[in-house]
């Protein structure tokens, strides 16, 4: 299922206003904070907007999430156009990012990304005809004991090869969730094969 359930095309100049249900998610982010402190929630208000409004950001997205916190719009555009997890344009339905730092570069990301351009016949940056995939490279997804990794949605997909692109995208594609995590079946970070050291459970001393 995709982390925007309710995505959709949208251009800017459409209203744009919480739902009850992401104004009652607002409003237990700011309680969070003191009398007075409640811009601290502008990140996680944030996110609530965007995933209402199919993955993005528009200008009166910002504006709401101004208004509510009693912010300059200014100041909320600043943090929107920092923050690489916020989209400031439209994006398809999936969005498939491929980490190209270092780790997952020297395992083998370039390729990962070069599949996925191949098999969604568009480049990075660019989004489907059918407005079902956005495709993007990213830095560091923090899972650099699993390289290569590629996000969508809220999902991490790791150990990612060349062979695994088309089954991935192909799922997602058709409305699929694949499973989460190693693609390779590896336990966490543990290392590729199974464990290289404490093999044996020790004796117990005095045995």
């Amino acid at each position: 299922m995709s982390v925007y359930p309710e995505h959709r095309p949208a251009g800017q100049g459409e209203p744009f206003v919480f739902t009850a249900e992401m104004k009652a998610k607002a409003d237990a982010h700011i309680a969070k904070y003191p009398a007075g402190r409640q811009q601290s929630a502008v990140m996680p208000l944030l996110d609530l907007a965007q995933r209402q409004n199919g993955g993005w950001l528009s200008k009166e997205a910002l504006a709401h999430v101004a208004d509510i916190l009693g912010m300059p719009v200014m100041r909320v555009y600043e943090v929107a156009s920092f923050y690489t997890m916020y989209n400031l344009q439209p994006v398809g339905k999936n969005l498939v990012q491929v980490c190209t730092t270092t780790p997952c570069w020297l395992r083998g990301s370039g390729d990962v990304v070069a599949a996925c351009e191949k098999h969604l016949g568009i480049a990075v940056g660019e989004t489907t005809a059918d407005g079902k995939f956005t495709l993007r490279e990213v830095e560091c997804l923090g899972a650099c004991v699993n390289a290569p990794v590629v996000q969508v949605a809220d999902d991490y997909y790791e150990d990612v090869a060349v062979s695994h692109v088309p089954g991935l995208l192909d799922a997602l594609g058709r409305g699929e969730t694949p499973k989460a995590g190693s693609l390779i079946g590896r336990q966490t970070s543990a290392p590729e094969g199974g464990a290289l050291t404490l093999k044996d459970i020790p004796a117990k001393q005095g045995a």
